[in-house]
């Protein structure tokens, strides 16, 4: 049997914060020599809430020079940007045209983001997720690393393929596979340097909420500097009544490279002052070397468009053959 396949994808809107490298680019990373891996630039799913169309496509080079930065290698991984394959809207529709409108009303995400926008909420909020069903379920994927917010997403997506294959193949035949959750539970909820209870995202409107993958070393020291904690000496894991201690620990476990255990010792009896200074360098130093590559790829902006250009070929081939298969089983005619 062949590696499982893999596949996810993260929005070119904003920079990349330690939620989205913890949580899950260094999963990818440390995995992907035992995958498949198709990894994408979701920038179709980027203009479902207002954005600037003078910055879109330079946030996607960006997105794809950072995956490079963090570790995804071309060699283990397919980096390909979403609008350049046009079958993943074309998917969708097909999908919109199979899937419950109830479906799509109770799904919680939409719900909250619906009360932000008020009356300037888009059907593409309401419908996003059947966007994402496309790109999960063209590239035929076994496996889709996704957070705990994300698993009702996945259920859908599952929920899709089911209908798609009762409706119109057959149980011996199948059309699409049905795929499943790939979930790290230690480190996969990185949660706000304001409040503890929430977690890190680049949507919040505040920057002190967050640090992200190309902030400066004197950025870094003021949010830590100015970062939310409680008054208790002593730091602990797994205290529920102290969320700010369980997330700048477990940043510090997973930045640092040691074993809860070791940190659990080491910082037993540190009050703030002693752990955030310590919490800062171990930030500065783990991140230096992705800033580093990050802007080399940057300046050499054609390889990086050479690693997309061979990313698009090899994602694109696979997605025109289930494209192809979802249309032929529907009762389109064939292209003249």
């Amino acid at each position: 049997m062949g590696k499982q396949r893999v596949l996810s994808g993260v929005q070119p809107t904003g920079t990349l914060h330690l939620g989205n490298y913890l949580g899950a680019i260094r999963n990818w990373v440390e995995g992907q020599s035992q995958y498949e891996n198709y990894f994408f630039i979701a920038d179709l799913h980027a203009i479902t809430v207002p954005h600037d169309p003078d910055e879109l496509a330079e946030n996607t080079y960006g997105l794809a020079a950072l995956y490079l930065a963090c570790g995804l290698d071309p060699d283990h991984t397919t980096i390909f940007v979403q609008s350049h394959i046009s079958a993943h809207a074309e998917l969708a529709w097909l999908f919109n045209c199979i899937t419950p409108l109830n479906w799509l009303e109770r799904m919680i995400q939409f719900k909250e983001k619906a009360l932000k926008q008020g009356e300037n909420v888009s059907i593409g909020l309401l419908d996003y997720p059947v966007l994402q069903a496309a790109d999960i379920l063209l590239y035929q994927a076994d496996l889709v690393p996704v957070g705990e917010d994300q698993k009702q997403h996945l259920e859908l997506t599952r929920d899709i393929a089911a209908r798609l294959n009762f409706q119109y193949g057959t149980e011996k035949a199948p059309l699409l596979k049905l795929p499943d959750p790939l979930i790290r539970k230690e480190g996969a909820r990185i949660m706000s340097l304001v409040d503890g209870t929430n977690k890190m995202s680049k949507s919040d409107p505040s920057e002190q909420s967050r640090i992200t993958l190309l902030d400066t070393p004197d950025q870094i020291r003021n949010k830590i500097k100015r970062c939310k904690t409680d008054p208790v000496r002593g730091l602990r894991f797994d205290d529920p009544d102290r969320p700010e201690c369980q997330n700048l620990l477990t940043l510090y476990l997973l930045m640092s490279g040691k074993t809860k255990a070791d940190v659990a010792a080491e910082c037993a009896e540190m009050g703030w002052g002693q752990f955030k200074p310590l919490l800062t360098e171990v930030m500065i130093e783990g991140l230096r070397p992705i800033q580093e590559r990050y802007t080399e790829w940057m300046t050499n902006r054609s390889d990086l468009e050479a690693v997309l250009q061979r990313g698009k070929e090899r994602a694109g081939a696979i997605a025109a053959d289930t494209l192809t298969k979802v249309k032929d089983a529907l009762g389109y005619s064939r292209p003249l």
